[in-house]
């Protein structure tokens, strides 16, 4: 991250091309996010952590040797060697080999595995993971309670070993630490302190800790996360300076003791201290591209300040958080309820703030770091700072009143006068774009909020207001949408455009509108008036996977199920050659279905007593439950009877966002899991089941008339003028006065549900929806499927998406004059394709997706193969329009297409081709020119090989645990840099 850095800092400030610029990296890709690197444990999607694409190195000239370590420098002769033989001359090199995981010298230690910083470490964890069942992490670290975080993501019994008195012992106190294991052990994570480990148990794999005190942990899996050691060990070998216990040890310029050669990021020791945060990485990085390109700047030490989130908790320190009693006064907030700790340590005269700690409740976070780096006088007095007024420390330090020199972006060092000089210099209109301009909140978000508020402030300054609308076709946000479409008891996407909108819609207010239609009228969503408005999990009844396949889930539920419904669940994954997991839901989820097969599959599920589970669709999908007093010993509630009356009583119901809540007699809205995790809060204590039904009632269709759209209960809560409180005061004690209401529109949904896929299994017409070809009854598969533990799984993704070279090759093949013949071909009736909709048909071994854009009077065709990942699933997608240009939204990853050149609406470098289309006499003719020769590159056979050659030629590969190499090496006239 940090040789990315100065790589980005370099061919920004060289604005007259001086330096030749090489980078050597050991690992089998270029720069990425390794501060994210635990979601990889969520996506296991290599790209995604990727800091810049191939084509910026390309188009800036920088020379990447991926894949190759720089492995010796020359420094008499000024050259730099690698491990597969390249020698580059330099005249400057810069090292930001950065560090290598701390392994504790412990007998049996081999067996254990270690959390690295490389995404082949974590797939061993993962595929370690499969076969057991207790996990334990040595190290209460920031690394170490990642790593149990992904641990128990992996669903296994997670222990944290730590040496020290406390978790995060770098970055918390001892209170603090006692709110965070509190926090973590209530997740079901058990939390050992004061621990030092003797040895691992086990004759080569693992099977338990013996710590020195002689107790005895019984573990089948041990990640080590001890902490780090730079990777010095290039600069070691060609004679340069290191420190005592490692580092390579830099002046204020971060030089070396050799002048040519610099040291960054987590190798460098400046001042005694090495820096372990990307921060002072990107600072250090910063410093050296200006020095190199005539500027003078001194590294000086970093601010260490950080703000995380651990396992769901925010956990946050800034300042000089360990000041001692005869600099510092502390003020300490502990709520032992809410699991919230604040110490805030004030100046002896409590004018200034020093730094602080927050654990559990980091939402002031921004304003406070501010405020302490600034070093300027109070506006109030401390405890306002800690007790709030009603908006929070914000309120009462907003950015209105920080000073410009004010750092908002540490990770970046990005000031407020920066981002205000941007907004008024670069005519910047959007969040995106001044991210992009300034990289303020583009390392670890935590200043995001800051950030906003300078932007909206910028907006409002200049007479612009921030606009809330749906999108480019409706002047209205999503609640105003609702109001309307309720007030005017419109029906139809197509009365509601015509009459408050314009233009044709798109992917995003499409299937927005038609959730307000479900929430109002709860018509079927297959019905012909809505069924191209949906995205294609809405469409076709199931949840789109790779390649175009779908995964199917019925209910079940509170998790309780007959032996009968499992042996048919069994048999149907059987006689479709299904994947088939266990879900979180209590639910058993199949995948691999083609999308013909769907309505076969349904129907043998309804025959066996199955519904829709609407895994696929933004509502209640599960209720979860413990077996209660049906069979617990210590049960108290019948809670799984409970739990299936919940479900039962809200399945289907459409909304802004899927709502995931697990429902007690104690009742708790608001929570949230995934990526951004919310504890849920307390609405009510102590209800019956009565209660709790009327005011679950009340909070989801609250809820769906008044978030935004895509807007998840937490995210809505969270933005909620008063939060809870204003909440309960609508839904209990009906401030309102819209109670009745509420309860009403609920009981008109619950007493119109209808089994979608009844709905589809019992309809010919319906199920005609659900070819693969319009034009044949042939199928074929449209990906290649592997093997993998006794079960079918869909190969890798491809790296490269069809350039678009390739698409201008092929479309001189279709469209130029020349030898090759082409004919109009009768591809089916008008009829055989929905309106405003796609449908796909077969020209050989071709696939073809045709779009009846009947709204806008025209007819478009392109391959079905999106150029993004190879998938042929392009007819299944959202017509839309942007600024009238007719677009097609891929269902996978919402890329868009123009449908009448193809190319990319996103900028990617790559595209659609594209075929002429006209109807006479009510059929559909398409100009193609003969088979053969549009097989040769768009042939269903050639693109599910394409996407295999692909991934099989990123296979694993396993590197030791201190592979994690950024050496960057680079020379001015002939400039290299190693990383």
């Amino acid at each position: 991250m940090v040789g990315q850095r100065f790589c980005e800092q370099l061919v920004e400030r060289d604005t007259k091309r001086q330096f030749r610029l090489i980078t050597f990296c050991e690992e089998p890709r270029a720069a990425y996010d390794r501060v994210g690197l635990t979601s990889f444990f969520a996506h296991r999607d290599a790209q995604k952590l990727m800091m810049a694409k191939m084509a910026w190195y390309e188009a800036n000239g920088v020379e990447l040797h991926v894949g190759d370590r720089a492995s010796d420098i020359d420094r008499q002769a000024k050259v730099v060697r690698s491990d597969k033989g390249v020698e580059v001359s330099y005249d400057t090199v810069v090292l930001a080999t950065g560090s290598f995981p701390f392994v504790p010298p412990l007998p049996g230690i081999e067996s254990a595995a270690c959390l690295s910083t490389v995404p082949e470490d974590l797939e061993r964890i993962i595929d370690y993971g499969n076969g057991v069942k207790r996990a334990a992490v040595i190290g209460g670290g920031l690394l170490g309670l990642e790593a149990a975080k992904a641990a128990y993501d992996l669903s296994l019994q997670t222990h944290v070993v730590e040496f020290a008195p406390r978790l995060m012992p770098r970055q918390i106190d001892d209170a603090g630490s006692r709110v965070l294991v509190r926090k973590i052990e209530d997740l079901g994570v058990r939390v050992h302190l004061n621990k030092a480990t003797q040895e691992v148990l086990g004759n080569g794999r693992v099977a338990g800790m013996r710590f020195q005190d002689g107790d005895v942990l019984d573990v089948d899996m041990i990640i080590v996360s001890a902490g780090i050691r730079p990777r010095d060990d290039l600069a070691r070998a060609c004679g340069i300076e290191v420190g005592e216990r490692g580092g390579v040890a830099v002046n204020d310029l971060l030089q070396t003791s050799d002048p040519s050669i610099y040291a960054i990021g987590e190798v460098a020791l400046h001042g005694g201290m090495i820096y372990g945060l990307v921060a002072p990485g990107y600072e250090m990085a910063e410093i050296v591209a200006a020095n190199l390109t005539g500027g003078d700047a001194r590294f000086q030490g970093a601010d260490l300040s950080t703000k995380l989130k651990l396992m769901g908790v925010d956990v946050a320190s800034f300042g000089d958080y360990e000041a001692g009693a005869e600099t510092a006064h502390p003020l300490t907030w502990e709520d032992p309820f809410d699991g919230v700790y604040k110490k805030l340590l004030f100046s002896p005269d409590g004018t200034r703030l020093l730094g602080g700690v927050l654990v559990g409740d980091a939402g002031d976070y921004g304003t406070l770091s501010v405020l302490a780096k600034s070093g300027e006088p109070l506006p109030c007095r401390p405890n306002a700072l800690i007790l709030g007024s009603s908006g929070g420390a914000g309120a009462l330090v907003g950015v209105d009143a920080m000073a410009d020199s004010a750092q908002i972006c540490s990770c970046n060092n990005v000031t407020k006068g920066a981002i205000c000089d941007a907004m008024r210099e670069q005519d910047i209109a959007s969040l995106a774009n001044l991210k992009a301009a300034t990289r303020a909140g583009t390392g670890c978000g935590g200043c995001m909020p800051l950030v906003t508020d300078l932007f909206n402030g910028a907006m409002a300054a200049a007479g612009v207001a921030i606009s809330h609308h749906m999108c480019e076709h409706f002047p209205y946000s999503r609640i105003e949408l609702f109001a309307i479409i309720k007030a005017k008891k419109l029906k139809t996407f197509d009365e509601i455009i015509r009459q408050y909108g314009s233009g044709t819609g798109c992917e995003v207010c499409k299937p927005a509108v038609t959730s307000i239609l479900a929430a109002l009228w709860n018509e079927t969503i297959s019905n012909a008036a809505h069924h191209t408005l949906q995205d294609t999990n809405d469409r076709f009844l199931a949840n789109m996977q790779r390649g175009g396949l779908y995964s199917v889930i019925p209910r079940v539920p509170g998790g309780e199920i007959t032996p009968d419904k499992l042996i048919a669940l069994g048999e149907t994954a059987r006689d479709y050659g299904l994947y088939t997991k266990i879900t979180g839901g209590q639910r058993i989820d199949l995948f691999g279905a083609q999308l013909q097969n769907l309505p076969d599959i349904w129907e043998k599920l309804v025959d066996a007593g199955f519904e829709s589970g609407h895994a696929y669709g933004k509502a209640l999908r599960t209720v979860k439950s413990c077996v209660g007093t049906t069979w617990c010993r210590y049960g108290v509630q019948d809670s799984v009877a409970f739990a299936v009356r919940v479900e039962n009583r809200y399945k289907g119901i459409r909304a802004p966002h899927k709502i995931k809540s697990a429902r007690g007699y104690n009742l708790y809205v608001g929570g949230n899991g995934g990526a951004k995790p919310r504890h849920a809060d307390l609405l009510a204590a102590d209800v019956d089941e009565e209660t709790a039904i009327r005011y679950i009632d009340r909070f989801l269709m609250y809820y769906i008339m008044t978030a935004d759209k895509l807007t998840r209960t937490a995210v809505w809560l969270d933005k909620m003028a008063g939060g809870v409180e204003h909440l309960r005061e609508v839904i209990i004690d009906d401030k309102l006065g819209i109670c009745g209401e509420l309860d009403s529109m609920m009981q008109f949904l619950v007493d119109s549900y209808r089994c979608e896929w009844a709905d589809v299994v019992n309809d010919p017409e319906k199920r005609r929806l659900f070819r693969q070809f319009v034009n044949t009854d042939a199928t074929e598969p449209t990906i290649e499927i592997v093997s993998e533990r006794g079960q079918r799984r869909p190969a890798d993704w491809p790296t490269e998406a069809v350039s678009l070279q390739q698409i201008e090759v092929l479309d001189r093949l279709v469209n130029d004059d020349g030898d090759t013949e082409r004919a109009w071909v009768m591809v089916g009736t008008a009829d055989d394709f929905p309106p405003d909709g796609g449908a796909t048909i077969k020209y050989g071994g071709v696939q073809i997706a045709v779009f009846n854009f009947s709204s806008r009077g025209e007819w478009y065709a392109s391959q079905q193969m999106c150029p993004h990942k190879k998938a042929f699933v392009l007819s299944r997608g959202v017509l839309g329009d942007v600024g009238g240009v007719p677009k097609i939204a891929c269902p996978l990853h919402k890329k868009t297409f123009s449908l009448e050149s193809g190319a990319s609406l996103g900028g990617e470098d790559y595209g659609l081709q594209v075929f002429p289309v006209k109807v006479e006499n009510g059929e559909v003719y398409l100009h193609l020119p003969p088979t053969e020769a549009l097989e040769r590159s768009l042939a269903t056979e050639i693109g599910c090989e394409m996407a295999t050659a692909c991934s099989a030629g990123d296979g694993m590969q396993l590197l030791p645990v201190h592979s994690a190499a950024e050496s960057s090496v680079f020379n001015t006239n002939s400039m290299s840099v190693s990383e």
